[in-house]
């Protein structure tokens, strides 16, 4: 089942720009600065209520995030929900007919296991669903 919003995704080309200008919107710096090497991504988090802010700078002109930056600009990459049981969700949610974007769940920032949903399966735009990992 499905949660809440987790986080939403926002690609950046400059962590250090984007740092200082949410720092700023937000009235707080980021409480959590990872690398999440199997995306080739740094990803900087600020909470703002009950839902977080997941910067994401590529490492490498071959990530995602470079490849959307490249076609689309920066801005919103994807929003996620959490959920209680990523693969019952995975599963019913194939059985329904949405692409899912890996066989399993892997790891992802933020101790939390991940999944994508495919764009063209959720009206274009990118869905993350992620669990904390106990």
């Amino acid at each position: 089942m499905i949660l809440r919003v987790e986080h939403i995704g926002i690609a950046v080309k400059d962590m250090q720009k984007a740092n200082d200008l949410f720092t700023m919107l937000l009235g707080q710096k980021q409480y959590k600065e990872e690398r999440v090497e199997s995306e080739m991504v740094t990803t900087s988090f600020y909470k703002t209520g009950e839902t977080k802010i997941e910067l994401l700078e590529s490492e490498a002109p071959s990530s995602a995030i470079s490849k959307f930056i490249e076609k689309r600009g920066e801005g919103i990459h994807h929003i996620a929900f959490e959920v209680d049981d990523i693969e019952a969700e995975m599963v019913r949610l194939r059985e329904q007919g949405v692409v899912i974007l890996s066989e399993k769940p892997f790891r992802g920032a933020d101790n939390k296991m991940v999944c994508f949903l495919h764009p063209k399966s959720c009206n274009g735009v990118l869905v993350e669903l992620c669990q904390e990992i106990k």
